[in-house]
């Protein structure tokens, strides 16, 4: 049986136009009445996915066209979406933006395999018309892309409204779906990579909810979910069965994952995968524990240990037992600021924070990011 279940895109023209708001307060307003909404994030970003997990109250899965093949989309999509009354997902970048002059990997390709209907936001300061171009631009850029509906963002009064949803109704025969006006109080700050992590605000429930009376105040919501409704069946039969993972033994290994302020880059499919695998997970806190419990094994994610270095650094009961434990051969793997935890020093606005010590390696927080983008390595040696 094809998967019916309904299900929408919010894409852009770019990043920066307001999709992270807009998805977080489109599932915060269907929440509060009760719908039973399944987030997913195109691409590899934890941080956005980390705040729809938070507003939907149900776990955010990433859909990564350059990671993953189609039917291994397919099947996080389908299993990912049981039970849910709608499934949103966000975009990255621009709607057409990938890898290659083809489209590879881009928001609007995965859309297309997924088969769902698009609802685009745009930032219409200082123009008009020419926001229908622009749109007319999309539809015929790839017209099997279904681009079924547009939102309008930051816009500075009525008039400006009136004039672009009366073009693109005309000449794009597509509905503006809502118009967002300039708003001054934006209580999602930006850094170095983006967001500010849920994890590190104290008023996140507020600024859900500042997104909620955003969408909920401007918005046509009950057009949106019907699009969404509209989606085209999906036939995926392995995403359909439910896999349950397997009964922790008494000898299954123990493999810990830290999991703090500081580390929370985690794919839900990974952990999943090592429970289906009949693992025993135990959570760690390396900036409150003092103790590490006997582990087979250690997983460390990314994160941002440079917004937690002094609460790690001043661990330093554990920090000196993970140490311990390293020389007598406990297997690491850490990736991202978990490799940055297992260098000597972490070295953060001219100040220096001792980390663990198990690699002899300083690292340094920069002004600006050293690279961004997907890299493709070829291990030509054992992992020792």
């Amino acid at each position: 049986m094809p998967t019916t279940q309904p299900r929408i895109t919010i894409a852009a023209l770019r990043g920066g136009s307001g999709k992270t708001i807009l998805t977080l307060g489109l599932t915060a307003a269907w929440r509060a009445k009760g719908f039973n909404i399944a987030p997913f994030k195109k691409g590899p970003d934890f941080i956005d996915a980390g705040w729809l997990t938070f507003s939907a109250n149900r776990e955010c899965h990433n859909l990564d066209p350059f990671l993953m093949n189609n039917d291994q989309i397919l099947d996080s999509f389908v299993s990912n979406s049981r039970h849910a009354d709608l499934c949103l997902m966000e975009g990255n970048r621009g709607l057409y933006d990938g890898l290659d002059v083809e489209g590879s990997c881009s928001t609007a390709e995965l859309t297309k395999l997924l088969k769902a209907p698009v609802l685009i936001i745009v930032d219409v300061t200082m123009t008009t018309r020419t926001v229908a171009a622009i749109v007319k631009g999309c539809q015929v850029f790839d017209p099997d892309l279904d681009i079924a509906g547009v939102i309008l963002n930051r816009v500075a009064g009525l008039r400006q409204k009136n004039l672009i949803k009366d073009s693109i109704e005309k000449f794009c025969h597509i509905p503006v779906l809502g118009s967002i006006p300039k708003l001054k109080d934006n209580p999602f700050p930006e850094r170095h990579m983006g967001l500010v992590p849920f994890q590190e605000r104290d008023q996140a429930e507020k600024a859900i909810a500042w997104t909620r009376e955003v969408v909920t105040g401007n918005l046509d919501l009950d057009d949106i979910w019907k699009i969404a409704h509209s989606a085209e069946g999906i036939v995926h039969p392995t995403g359909e069965q439910k896999r349950e993972p397997a009964v922790a033994t008494k000898d299954a290994p123990r493999i810990g994952f830290i999991r703090d302020k500081s580390f929370w880059f985690y794919y839900p499919e990974n952990l999943d995968q090592l429970k289906q695998l009949g693992a025993d997970l135990i959570e760690i806190n390396a900036i409150t524990d003092k103790e590490l419990p006997h582990l087979d094994a250690l997983y460390i994610g990314g994160g941002f240990p440079e917004t937690q270095a002094q609460a790690l650094a001043d661990n330093r009961t554990f920090r000196n037992a993970l140490r311990a434990e390293i020389e007598k051969g406990l297997p690491v793997y850490a990736e991202c600021g978990g490799l940055m935890y297992m260098g000597e020093t972490l070295l953060v606005d001219g100040k220096t924070y001792p980390m663990v010590g198990a690699l002899p390696i300083v690292f340094t927080l920069t002004k600006k990011p050293q690279g961004h983008g997907y890299t493709v390595l070829d291990v030509d040696q054992s992992n020792p």
